[in-house]
């Protein structure tokens, strides 16, 4: 995480008036520091705007992320097969990329 950070983030500070959060696992699953306190305020956000509590927001996520990490896990094993997958076939993945495009979620 800390060489992600020096490597790209005053770069993103200075040129993109940003700020950046390295997303970072080990090989067996281990989440990061800044990774795990960028999903809790997730977490935190969409437990407000849908009303859920905030350990089903957490779980949600937690879930989701989980089977992102194991789909690409076993195409990076065995390669792709069959048709490419369809985008956002998940309504609730699409309901959280909508609220976070039109800025609902900050």
């Amino acid at each position: 995480e800390d060489e992600k950070k020096r490597a790209y983030g005053e770069r993103i500070l200075q040129v993109e008036k940003s700020y950046f959060t390295p997303v970072v696992f080990s090989t067996s699953g281990i989440i990061g520091n800044e990774a795990d306190k960028l999903y809790k305020q997730i977490a935190v956000r969409l437990s407000e705007k849908t009303g859920q509590s905030y350990p089903d927001s957490i779980r949600y996520i937690r879930q989701r992320l989980s089977f992102c990490l194991l789909k690409t896990l076993v195409v990076s094993l065995r390669g792709h097969r069959g048709s490419s997958p369809k985008r956002y076939t998940d309504r609730n993945d699409y309901n959280i990329l909508y609220l976070i495009k039109n800025n609902e979620i900050n």
